[in-house]
């Protein structure tokens, strides 16, 4: 007899959570189907109708359970071929995710091994390998050695700690001063900038003021400047992006940083997506002015390779994130002292140490592998830019800084994008999804795969 049939199979309050015969074998039906989706070719699958799921999978939820086996199947038969693959490399709407095996994998071993990566206290190992990693991208990004964050959720919880940070440091500063507080604070930003930035202006009730861009739809010191006259000690911050996620514009950050000579203001910089070209040799000097930033955001599971859900969140001075951000109460004041704890540098307290699959990627793979295939996404992304360009029908919307390719398919209206759209994805081409640029429908190609083709895009521009 097998050591799985000589266990006795628990009944009551512990039967989830121990050793039997019925979790090995729903353990290793969940590492065979993982395995599956991490060797085989990615489908590129697509959504179904409410009505299709009430029909193909109802009452999963019920008094008795409906056992591992089943459950499975209806996740590898109805659940996941509804939703489209975003590791596809068909994949080229909003901005796709492309992670490594090495990353995927470890996640499971995160998972798996029920970390906490709230604290010192309860992850010190998970907390210095993510700390290593944090250290690598601020000598990247060119911010000092005393630099720290944490992983967070995403770019929208990144953008609000750093927001939130911001205006702490700021409110304590005119304090210091004796200034009196503005009735309403603001931050500076652009129409180009991230809505998450917009969302969490509304959060904290401060006013997010969009200034105009230059002709190449970037914020530039000019106009930052005009605003840092206009609303004075009213600025919580101002907000650049590198590399917004409709057109991967990177705004100009060496002019905005140039005003920090003559201006006393926190420059948050949005990299969530397109940051990470900064590891790229020949895309550096398109962030020059990067390293003025009192901190940044970019999103690892967009083009560095990782699982969702991770966002690095960088500090030039992390002490003033613990000082608006870490949480007080009876049961925490164990956790007070000089650990480095990640819940002192964002609003959430209990965390997953979701940057270690990133951790264990970049250790097994290294640095330049990375760089490697962040430059063959920039390198396939503008060699998809002059097939457009030599394209009788199309043209582009602008010149791709990073890895966007947005372009017209001229004499379309919006509904000839979607209804293209929709036959590309029902013939499982591709999902590639319309987006608009100054009043106008367009389309848009987002390349942070490694694996998407140049002829795939070729197939897709023949098709319009």
């Amino acid at each position: 007899m097998s050591e799985a049939h000589a266990l006795p199979e628990p009944t009551g309050a512990t039967r989830m959570h121990e050793v039997s015969p019925e979790m090995l074998a729903m353990i290793d039906r969940v590492i065979d189907y993982s395995r599956r989706r991490l060797i085989f070719d990615v489908p590129l699958d697509k959504p179904l109708p409410l009505k299709e799921f009430r029909r193909l999978a109802p009452g999963s939820i019920c008094e008795e359970g409906i056992g591992s086996e089943r459950a499975l199947s209806m996740f590898e038969g109805v659940l996941a071929p509804a939703c489209v693959s975003t590791d596809s490399p068909g994949y080229l709407a909003f901005i796709p995710s492309a992670p490594t095996k090495a990353a995927v994998s470890f996640d499971m071993v995160v998972s798996a091994s029920s970390l906490f990566g709230g604290s010192w206290l309860d992850g010190a190992g998970a907390v210095y390998a993510e700390n290593e990693v944090l250290a690598f991208l601020a000598r990247e990004f060119g911010l000092p050695e005393t630099a720290g964050g944490s992983f967070v959720q995403g770019g929208t919880i990144g953008n609000l700690s750093a927001l939130v940070t911001a205006r702490h440091a700021h409110r304590q500063r005119l304090t210091e001063e004796g200034k009196d507080l503005p009735s309403r604070w603001v931050v500076i930003c652009s129409a180009e900038t991230h809505s998450s930035v917009v969302s969490a202006a509304e959060v904290m009730d401060v006013d997010a003021v969009t200034v105009p861009v230059d002709d190449q739809g970037r914020l530039s010191g000019e106009a930052v400047e005009t605003a840092l006259e206009e609303y004075g000690d009213a600025v919580v911050a101002v907000v650049a992006t590198a590399g917004s996620t409709n057109l991967g514009i990177v705004d100009d950050l060496a002019s905005i940083a140039k005003l920090k000579q003559r201006y006393n203001f926190w420059l948050h910089v949005d990299g969530a997506y397109g940051l990470a070209a900064a590891l790229a040799p020949s895309m550096r000097d398109r962030f020059d002015g990067l390293e003025a930033a009192d901190s940044l955001i970019v999103d690892p599971h967009k083009w560095l390779f990782a699982p969702f859900d991770a966002c690095a969140l960088l500090y030039r001075e992390p002490q003033l994130a613990r000082m608006a951000h870490t949480q007080k109460a009876g049961y925490l004041d164990t956790l007070e002292g000089e650990d480095w704890n990640p819940s002192d540098y964002g609003i959430q307290l209990s965390r997953r140490a979701r940057g270690l699959p990133l951790w264990f990627s970049l250790a097994t793979y290294g640095a330049g592998a990375y760089r490697t295939a962040i430059e063959h996404c920039i390198t396939t992304a503008h060699t998809i830019a002059e097939r457009v360009r030599e394209h009788p029908n199309l043209e582009l919307a602008r010149d791709p800084d990073l890895s966007v390719v947005a372009f017209r398919r001229i004499g379309w209206e919006l509904a000839d994008y979607q209804n293209w759209s929709d036959r590309m994805l029902d013939e499982q081409i591709a999902f590639a999804t319309p987006s608009s640029h100054r009043g106008e429908p367009i389309m848009r190609f987002a390349i942070v795969n490694p694996r998407t083709t140049v002829e795939l895009a070729q197939q897709l521009l023949d098709t319009m």
